[in-house]
């Protein structure tokens, strides 16, 4: 199990629960992983990575972390890895919904492929409609549940990324607000999650840039630079309790770009 530890039983937000994390084994579903194990949740890791996943799974509590090979644009792997879940620990509380591509960094229409805009389509919001839809059918009957969904930062903004990414992110958010009134009425609650550039390798690749280099130009915080394990920190919010009453909530973590209009601004940029 390597140096990993829990946390005391008093500061576990999650002892008892059983948390099920779409693209788990690497950037902000790796780290999602590693602090809802540390505050004592059952976690599957659902990934296509199985060298990855299976790496994650040996750094956390073997008794308590399990992986599972699933591409979440096929239902009967997404509906499997559920299942699975139930099958181990019993119950699901907790979904989801990480796993997620950016697609061909082309971003003028004209050289957009068909291809292309689909499988982002496909595995950005189709997996996360199969993700709801799966966790849905087995929490219902528990009449409780937290199911959330990474979304981005073009969930709310154009301009920002290629038309396949920001699409299936504008719908992606649709998605989350129609679930969340449907399984209300179930106790369940449905929220998205939406960073602006997490510093991962494959953000470092796709702005080549290095870490300096996206905090001091990209972000509209000067000095601060946003990570994977912040966002999974927000996540861990709206999984728990302290967030009881949150649901059809889009929670953005942009250090305030969202507000700004840099074509328009009286603040030096």
């Amino acid at each position: 199990m390597g140096s990993f530890s829990v946390l005391p039983p008093e500061a576990r937000r999650f002892e008892g629960k059983v948390a099920l994390i779409t693209g788990g084994a690497s950037g902000i579903g790796a780290a999602t992983a590693k602090l809802f194990s540390k505050h004592g949740a059952k976690v599957v890791i659902a990934d296509m990575q199985d060298e990855l996943g299976h790496s994650v799974c040996k750094e956390l509590n073997p008794q308590s972390t399990i992986f599972v090979h699933c591409d979440v644009t096929k239902e009967t792997e997404v509906e499997n890895a559920i299942n699975h879940a139930v099958s181990m620990y019993g119950k699901l509380d907790i979904m989801y919904n990480n796993a997620g591509i950016s697609g061909e960094s082309q971003c003028n229409i004209p050289d957009n492929t068909q291809a292309d805009f689909e499988q982002v389509i496909r595995v950005n919001l189709v997996g996360a409609f199969l993700g709801t839809k799966h966790a849905a059918r087995v929490m219902i009957p528990a009449r409780k549940g937290s199911i959330i969904n990474t979304a981005s930062i073009t969930s709310i903004m154009g301009g920002t990324a290629p038309h396949g990414y920001t699409c299936s992110k504008h719908a992606m958010a649709g998605l989350m607000k129609n679930t969340a009134v449907e399984l209300g009425h179930f106790g369940i609650r449905v929220n998205c999650v939406s960073p602006y550039a997490v510093l991962t390798p494959l953000t470092k690749a796709y702005y080549n840039q290095v870490e300096e280099g996206i905090s001091n130009f990209y972000s509209n915080l000067k000095g601060k630079v946003l990570t994977a394990e912040d966002v999974a920190e927000v996540a861990l919010f709206l999984a728990s309790d302290d967030s009881k009453y949150v649901s059809g909530h889009n929670l953005v973590i942009d250090g305030g770009l969202s507000v700004v209009n840099s074509g328009f601004c009286m603040y030096p940029q």
